[in-house]
């Protein structure tokens, strides 16, 4: 074979088959066969049923309601390429966790379908049969055992078989290659006896693609099949599945107590590695670093990236660059959450003086964001509007930019739709609800979202905060570069809310107490 052969031969090859050049893998018969011979055998133990299982089916019995006679594919969604093979680490679609109970990285490509039945004849009585669709794991006689870098046990480890996430879940399972025939069956207009389909969408383009496909192939006029129409359809779905969270079950709200327990933890590590990283270059780093670690080894991963913004960064309302340096005099913004295994995450927000002890100016700035933070926990009661925190906890901030001579209008005029110049200093709101998301229920409708009435069982934060950038000059000299939000998760209860970040001190002088202690630990 000459050069010209082999260029030809090369340049022939697959640019997606070309990313495997560098492996070597062996392909002889010899290999295949003592590759596939023996390994003990897998354990026929099955599971015990997972405690979530059976509030997860009462949260698919609440959409089946919704739905009745249309069936609902919601998809885990597929790994997500981070760079060239590498993933990034698989987190489901949170809709897709809350109505499973699955949480980790268990099932990529993974698709949960409600099929309609007779009402009465379903789940729990409700009007669909459910079943999980995945790829189980292949068996160790097979190529893709060790062959398959992405879901090969040789390469990522045991997952759950079929049977042990039906022991698990209490939730019907199958192959994920009957997932095709189960979508698409029988779909078309109801009037003349099909059955109509809801997607969350853009969570698996393949899954978009085969639904998209089984409707214009049934539709009665597939040249004028209104695409808007069904969009609105599979929009639906998302908006409820969002809303089914608008309310946490006991089993939701013990997850957010663990979330929240670990990333107080998170906290205390930080605060332990802040000698060192006041002498590190990029001391926001190491802040970053320190409670990265402690979300990875007692949580699943990180709810977000880490906002760790010393000086003039804490003026950034997402500065998760952490590049900076970070100075005794500064203040340290640390915003940060830990996601439990569940998947569900904290979202709390400190801010600390990193020498140990706030300054004057530092602790007046301090002083009036917790002054509005405490504004927003006494408006936030059961039976008044979502959005009566932001008023109340902005309101005090106008007040107290006022008694500093930095409002250029009155209060009034200030605090009214007209005015808003208070919000120069704070131009992002007071309070999102918080769960499976770090921003949860963002599909709700705004009339059950920000115009809703609080109730028992809605988890959501009050984050006030007031941000003075150097380059501010509408304001005096003393206060530019300061950079200050507290910023605490919260249960409503029948008797108010309940602070479940209240394990972290939130005033200056039990924060101040609080770093001191922890030192003399480590020191001691």
């Amino acid at each position: 074979m000459n050069d010209a052969d082999n260029t030809l031969n090369s340049a022939s090859q697959p640019l997606e088959e070309r990313v495997n050049n560098r492996s070597q893998r062996p392909s002889s018969n010899a290999f295949k066969a003592f590759m596939a011979s023996n390994w003990a055998p897998s354990s026929q133990e099955l599971p015990q049923r997972d405690a979530v299982a059976r509030y997860a089916a009462t949260r698919r019995k609440a959409i089946s309601a919704q739905f009745k006679g249309e069936r609902l594919v919601i998809p885990a969604g597929p790994p997500k390429v981070r760079s060239n093979d590498c993933d990034y680490r698989f987190r489901p679609h949170s809709g897709f966790a809350h109505l499973t109970g699955l949480g980790l990285d268990h099932e990529p490509d993974a698709v949960l379908v409600l099929d309609p039945v007779e009402e009465g004849n379903g789940d729990d009585g409700g009007s669909h049969r459910a079943t999980l669709y995945f790829r189980p794991l292949a068996g160790r006689d097979t190529e893709q055992f060790y062959a398959d870098s992405r879901s090969g046990e040789f390469w990522i480890g045991a997952r759950p078989t079929l049977e042990e996430f039906e022991a698990r879940l209490g939730l019907p399972t199958a192959h994920i290659d009957q997932l095709e025939t189960a979508i698409t069956k029988d779909v078309g207009a109801p009037e003349i006896g099909g059955i109509s389909i809801r997607l969350v969408r853009k969570v698996d383009e393949n899954i978009d693609a085969l639904v998209d496909t089984a409707r214009y192939n049934t539709a009665k006029d597939p040249e004028n099949l209104d695409l808007e129409v069904l969009d609105a359809l599979d929009e639906k779905l998302s908006e409820a599945l969002s809303e089914l969270r608008l309310l946490k079950d006991e089993w939701e709200i013990e997850q957010m107590k663990t979330a929240v327990s670990a990333t107080v933890e998170g906290f205390e590590e930080v605060v332990k590695a802040l000698p060192r990283a006041l002498t590190h270059a990029r001391g926001e780093r190491v802040v970053e670093g320190a409670f990265f670690a402690r979300a990875r080894e007692v949580g699943n991963e990180l709810g977000y990236d880490t906002i760790a913004a010393s000086g003039n960064n804490a003026t950034v309302l997402h500065w998760t660059r952490n590049t900076g340096r970070i100075h005794a005099g500064d203040l340290l913004l640390l915003d940060a959450g830990v996601e439990a295994d569940s998947l569900y995450t904290a979202d709390i927000t400190r801010t600390i003086p990193a020498g140990g002890t706030f300054s004057d100016i530092q602790r007046k700035v301090y002083e009036a964001v917790l002054d509005a933070a405490d504004a927003g926990f006494a408006a936030a009661q059961p039976g008044t509007k979502f959005r009566d925190i932001h008023t109340a906890a902005t309101t005090v901030l106008a007040e107290r930019l006022a008694e500093w001579g930095l409002l250029p209008v009155s209060v009034e005029e200030a605090i009214s739709p007209e005015g808003q110049q208070h919000r120069r200093w704070m131009p992002h709101g007071t309070s999102h609800h918080l769960g499976l998301d770090v921003h949860d229920c963002a599909q709700a409708k705004r009339e059950l979202y920000l115009d809703g009435i609080l109730a028992e069982g809605m988890v959501f934060t009050i984050e006030p905060g007031l941000y003075f950038k150097k380059e501010d000059l509408a304001i005096p000299e003393e206060y530019r570069g300061i950079g200050v939000r507290i910023e605490d998760d919260v249960l409503m209860t029948a008797d108010g809310p309940l602070n479940l970040s209240a394990a972290l001190p939130r005033k200056p002088e039990d924060i101040e107490d609080w770093m001191a202690g922890i030192y003399r630990t480590e020191e001691a």
